[in-house]
């Protein structure tokens, strides 16, 4: 896969960042109480998902960067899974948690669609790279000579 200029042309990136701002909005409507539980969490795992795309994208190879985009999917299962208990809590309403879940799921389907196409690319390179199987001597000799030498 080639790789855009920078991080910020990403869709993923972009998408991210939107629903990072989404969650900062939701999480300043909790309750104060949870201000060192609950809000801090879908915070720190809001800022997540960004960095962690953009932090692969610098990587050097796609293996690393794959990496970190397996990391920002799991910060992005754990930012629903937050969300989730907020609703569940009382915090936020279904209307909410609907708009949020569906956003959150367009941008787990753009990380999922880098991820595999770095992967298909890996693949796609790894062939190119591997010489064809050399055949044995025996197996050449039989297939290539129809009749003996005089």
């Amino acid at each position: 896969m080639a790789r855009s200029r920078s991080y910020r042309d990403l869709i993923a990136w972009q998408k991210a960042m939107k629903l990072a701002k989404a969650a900062y909005r939701i999480s300043n409507e909790l309750p104060r109480k949870e201000a060192y539980g609950l809000i801090s969490q879908i915070q720190r795992a809001a800022v997540s998902v960004p960095c962690n795309i953009a932090e692969g994208h610098g990587r050097l190879t796609d293996l690393q960067f794959r990496h970190f985009l397996g990391n920002a999917r799991g910060s992005l299962s754990e930012l629903q899974t937050q969300i989730e208990l907020a609703f569940d809590l009382g915090y936020i309403s279904a209307e909410k948690l609907k708009e949020f879940m569906d956003k959150s799921s367009e941008v787990a389907r753009l990380i999922n669609g880098l991820i595999t196409a770095l992967r298909e690319s890996r693949s796609a390179t790894k062939k190119l790279l591997t010489p064809p199987t050399a055949r044995s001597a025996a197996n050449y000799a039989s297939s290539a000579i129809k009749e003996p030498f005089l």
